[in-house]
């Protein structure tokens, strides 16, 4: 009975402490694994509300970028106050190249907008990519009665105050494109700032508010739509998407123009190495002719620079932006 007993032990205690190891090294195994496998993260924070026009830059090629990046990018909207609020935040974030913002020109607006910023638009950021050129287009409500840019200032001038204009909050650059167009031609309207560049345009198409200078991306859709006229686009030069449209300097405000780079900063301090890496991946994807089909669609010329190259149009653009501050007379405090 006993050496019964004993042949039926043994195997069972041999099998237990077999068992009893194998589970430890699957554990130990499980607990080290995550630590190699685990995917990084970029975070892309967009300081505006969906539907930005950087909003929907960065959904169009953010997963592109992960993978070039073998890690996962993520889009995080953190709106308000004219985009200062998303800019603060990663002002302050770890300077690893983990956390991006995709701005444009509103960036370098506030820093001469605002009277108290807690950061420095400029010193406390550094360029890593500029991924496209945002053309402006001038809208207004059907209503008006309006055809062209010279009617349009004649309209308002003649009624002093009595009609509105949309932008995208205060500070942003729909904002100021508006405000100095309004300080150049000596014309007065009452600012209505919304969340979105979608939803001052909404607002015009509901004949709440009779004008907008949006970006290309929030009207391209309405070219046809009996609600709105497209008057003139912003920039230097006619828009490649609205080719017949002309451009306010040449139908009715000579002298007159706005356009915005987008592109990705980082905090300032980020390791030189990973400004370079997240570049060479940035140009790479902006290059893929689907990614370049999809930035036109939303009305945005892809653009590739170097690190250098960029970091010197965000000097020169400061200046420019500074002036743009100068002549609307615009102050936020």
């Amino acid at each position: 009975m006993m050496k019964k007993k004993a042949a039926t032990t043994m195997p069972s205690t041999l099998f237990t402490r077999r068992s009893l190891g194998a589970l430890a090294a699957a554990a130990a195994l499980c607990a080290f694994a995550p630590v190699h496998a685990q995917q990084r993260v970029l975070h892309i924070v967009v300081p505006f509300a969906t539907g930005a026009v950087q909003d929907t830059v960065a959904r169009a090629f953010n997963n592109e970028l992960g993978a070039a990046l073998n890690a996962s990018a993520i889009v995080e909207n953190r709106a308000g106050a004219g985009g200062t609020v998303g800019a603060a935040l990663v002002a302050r974030a770890p300077a690893d190249g983990n956390t991006l913002i995709l701005a444009a020109a509103s960036h370098n607006i506030a820093g001469f907008l605002y009277n108290k910023l807690s950061y420095d638009p400029l010193k406390d950021f550094v360029g890593v990519a500029n991924v496209g050129n945002a053309g402006y287009v001038l809208a207004v409500a059907s209503g008006m009665g309006v055809s062209n840019t010279a009617d349009f200032i004649k309209e308002v001038k003649a009624n002093p105050g009595k009609y509105n204009y949309a932008s995208a909050g205060n500070g942003s650059a729909t904002h100021l494109a508006m405000a100095s167009f309004l300080a150049k031609a000596g014309l007065q309207m009452t600012h209505i700032p919304t969340k979105s560049t979608g939803e001052a345009v909404n607002e015009v198409l509901a004949g709440r508010v009779q004008a907008v200078i949006s970006s290309s991306i929030g009207v391209i859709g309405f070219q046809d739509d009996a609600r709105v006229k497209l008057l003139a686009s912003t920039g230097q030069s006619r828009s490649p998407f609205l080719p017949k449209l002309p451009t306010v300097a040449e139908s009715g405000l000579p002298g007159y123009a706005f356009d915005s780079w987008i592109g990705l900063l980082a905090p300032a301090g980020t390791p030189r190495a990973e400004v370079e890496r997240i570049n060479v991946a940035a140009n790479k994807v902006l290059a893929d002719p689907a990614i370049q089909e999809r930035f036109k669609r939303l009305g945005v010329e892809p653009r590739s620079q170097s690190a250098d190259e960029f970091q010197k149009l965000l000097r020169s653009d400061w200046d420019a932006m500074g002036a743009v501050v100068k002549a609307s007379g615009a102050k936020i405090d």
